[in-house]
């Protein structure tokens, strides 16, 4: 029965692709009957939903009804915004209660400084072998697509602007540190939150036991009614993923993506190949049981595929490694940390839009050129999760040093929804990852 049903709705999604792509002008009411036809495949996968009770599963209909919506009806779908703030709202209010009290956890609970020393040394090594890694790749892939030639910045992106200021390296650094807890809260300045919760643990752990256990058993309160205020937040996350999506689909519809879907099809295709030439064999060489790995994080790397949001997914994400038998100190300490060092796919990201912009200006860079601004993305994009539009911002500022015409940079920032999805839940998927494999580094991984 299960299987005549998904050959029903695979049936139907085919022949709704179909109509909608034949543009048989002789036949009255085409569009409608392929409307129809998209609706109702929408329809089936939600009655699968239901019957499997699968959240996953209904994070993929709030999408596909999200951009159903947004291509029929875009004047509707681009006042659904307030859906997915509303839901972004509600994750980002978890997050630093979330990080203060796994970490102090964490670290107080074992009083083992030594440990954390070790722990944030063999991160530290993994994440720049890996995100290198990445800007690797991304240099590669729009050298080979050539993706910025021969490209005209459309009149609506000219119009648009930035509004952000790049960060020099020394106001980066000085970002990480917090000069009030309140307002990194406030900003949801993530590595800022981090860093006081480290060295508040730390703290603690010098601490005599008679007074270090009341705050740990606050801290360990904290957490687990954290997670449990996640679980409640989640039932919501398929309405704010359809609002959030209907809304982008809406807002930039799908016609003025077609002069540069070659530079979406290269990131994608990079994507690709860094998770089958780098995280997979990672994961081999680890001996990351793969199957359960993939049923843990599929529900966070889609809930940062559908919202764009590294934050939305991070609760889910702690909750789902855990569950998986990584110890909870070592996903408070690694996973929060890989936000702000880890960012694999917003590394790709980066250099290939470095060089995009050089392209679409007709500028030649030579092998030389192209690593020192390697380098320069390698150092400049270190913590700045909490940085909005953190991405395009780093592209801005290595632009600007290396005197790059900002021009095309718009086009970039027309388009920024799209490769944003794929960019986030890599960066979720990598972290994921590494949290794994530290914790299989550190012997604290079941075999």
């Amino acid at each position: 029965m299960k299987n005549k049903f998904l050959a029903a709705t695979i049936a139907v999604a085919t022949l709704a692709i179909a109509v909608s792509l034949l543009n048989l002008e002789f036949i009255a009411n085409v569009s409608i009957a392929a409307e129809i036809l998209r609706w109702l495949g929408v329809a089936l996968i939600a009655v699968s939903a239901f019957r499997r009770r699968s959240l996953t599963a209904w994070i993929l209909v709030g999408l596909l009804a999200g951009a159903e919506l947004g291509h029929d009806w875009p004047n509707i779908a681009v006042k659904l915004q307030f859906l997915g703030i509303i839901f972004l709202r509600l994750i980002r209010v978890i997050i630093a209660p979330l990080l203060f009290g796994t970490l102090v956890v964490g670290i107080a609970g074992h009083a083992n400084l030594k440990k954390v020393g070790r722990l944030g040394l063999k991160s530290l090594i993994y994440f720049e072998i890996v995100s290198t890694i990445a800007l690797l790749i991304g240099f590669a892939a729009i050298n080979i697509s050539r993706a910025g030639e021969g490209v005209h910045l459309p009149p609506s992106a000219a119009t648009e602007s930035l509004n952000a200021a790049p960060h020099s390296a020394t106001q980066l650094i000085v970002d990480i540190f917090p000069e009030n807890i309140a307002k990194a809260v406030a900003e949801n300045q993530v590595l800022q939150v981090v860093v006081f919760s480290i060295l508040f643990a730390m703290a603690l752990a010098l601490v005599p036991e008679p007074k270090r256990r009341p705050m740990l058993s606050f801290a360990e309160s904290l957490s687990e009614t954290m997670f449990k205020f996640t679980n409640i937040v989640m039932y919501a996350s398929p309405i704010g993923v359809f609002g959030a999506v209907a809304y982008t689909v809406g807002h930039l519809g799908l016609g003025v993506m077609l002069p540069l879907l070659k530079l979406l099809a290269t990131m994608y295709v990079a994507l690709v190949v860094f998770i089958t030439c780098v995280l997979f064999p990672i994961a081999l060489l680890a001996r990351v049981p793969l199957k359960k790995f993939l049923n843990a994080v599929s529900e966070p790397v889609t809930i940062a595929f559908a919202t764009a949001s590294s934050e939305a997914a991070l609760p889910r994400a702690m909750e789902q490694m855990e569950s998986l038998g990584v110890p909870r100190e070592t996903v408070a300490f690694v996973l929060p940390t890989g936000y702000s060092f880890n960012l694999d796919g917003s590394s790709l990201y980066q250099s290939l839009a470095l060089i995009f912009i050089a392209q679409a200006a007709g500028i030649h860079l030579t092998i030389t050129q192209q690593a020192v601004m390697l380098l320069t993305l390698l150092i400049s994009s270190k913590g700045t999760a909490g940085v909005a539009r953190a991405s395009l911002v780093i592209v801005l500022a290595a632009a600007t040093s290396f005197h790059l015409p900002t021009e095309p940079l718009f086009l970039l920032f027309a388009i920024d929804q799209l490769m944003d999805m794929g960019r986030t839940a890599v960066n979720v998927l990598g972290n994921c990852l590494a949290t794994v494999v530290i914790a299989r580094w550190e012997h604290e991984f079941p075999q």
